[in-house]
């Protein structure tokens, strides 16, 4: 996990926002995970699934079906999510990462945010908005 002495710059925690997300793209959960200090990534990624690929299941159910944990079985679908806009807050502490699939927005966003802890300056998250 980075940790920074000083608290960091926005892009200094947009780079590894991308990071990470490139890291979950490439299917290597355990990397992502030690960049941030990480929730749930089963929640994270059960999320976005619900949010891409689970919304499209049920767009069109009639001739496309997947089985309710096949999320976790196969994680090639997470290669079709991309980032799209970073959005901070006024504080500048915290801020939410848009997210498509297949170019389409999706309901789900990523949050993230600094945080202060003994050692110095960590990005934590990410937490999943709906």
């Amino acid at each position: 996990m980075r940790i920074w002495t000083e608290r960091p710059a926005t892009t200094d925690v947009e780079a590894v926002v991308r990071r990470y997300f490139s890291l979950l793209r490439a299917g290597k959960i355990p990397e992502a995970e030690q960049l941030v200090d990480h929730s749930s990534v089963r929640h994270v990624l059960k999320s976005l699934w619900s949010g891409s690929v689970g919304a499209s299941a049920d767009a069109d159910e009639a001739s496309y079906s997947r089985a309710a944990d096949e999320w976790e079985q196969d994680l090639s679908w997470l290669c079709e999510l991309d980032l799209g806009g970073f959005n901070w807050g006024h504080t500048g502490s915290h801020c939410y990462v848009e997210v498509t699939y297949r170019a389409r927005m999706i309901e789900v966003s990523l949050g993230f945010w600094v945080k202060p802890t003994d050692a110095g300056w960590v990005v934590a998250g990410p937490s999943t908005l709906w």
